[in-house]
């Protein structure tokens, strides 16, 4: 099946390609969930993420805003010794910080689809090269999160974040999943 450029062979990044990216996602507890483990990627490569995406579900709480909004120090330290994460303090200790963001936010599904007007926008690049890495809704985007008190949500960031969220559809057109994802979802 053609794949996206990015898509390797390795069989966890084909599933993620094929039944996650791009698909538009409207369920809170994921959207956080994918906000998070974004920011645990910046300056690492995708898959590095999402072979220890288990282990962070396992050691965060299940992504549970609530309970890693009160993560103490002492459990951030408990998790720096856990080799099956990223064992970066800034990171967790920004995983903390923005579950208390997200828990401020009214309603976080309809403010992070507000960037993109509540509906995904599809992209019909032909080939990679053309992906942007930002947007200006990707960096009005950073801008808000910041505000609101998140972190290592810059624009960057945030644009691979509305991909992988569906907020913007940026499989090829030479990609088996740009024809399923390329009209909008209806009814």
């Amino acid at each position: 099946m053609p794949r996206c450029f990015w898509c390797t062979a390795d069989p966890l990044y084909q599933q993620y390609h094929d039944h996650e990216w791009g698909i538009p996602l409207r369920d809170a507890q994921r959207l956080f969930e994918l906000l998070v483990l974004e920011g645990f990627q910046a300056g690492l490569s995708w898959i590095t993420i999402l072979k220890k995406r288990q282990r962070y579900r396992e050691v965060l709480f299940g992504f549970d805003p609530v309970r890693l909004a009160a993560m103490t120090d002492d459990e951030i330290e408990i998790r720096m010794q856990d080799a099956g994460i990223i064992r970066n303090r800034m990171k967790l200790k920004a995983a903390r910080q923005n579950a208390q963001a997200w828990l401020r936010l009214e309603d976080p599904v309809g403010f992070l689809w507000s960037f993109v007007g509540g509906t995904p926008r599809i992209n019909h690049f032909a080939v990679h090269r053309d992906i942007p890495t930002q947007t200006p809704e990707a960096q009005a985007m950073s801008k808000a999160l910041k505000k609101a008190g998140f972190s290592f949500v810059g624009p960057t960031i945030c644009y691979a974040y509305m991909q992988a969220a569906g907020m913007v559809m940026d499989h090829t057109t030479d990609c088996d999943r740009y024809q399923a994802l390329c009209q909008p979802a209806t009814g």
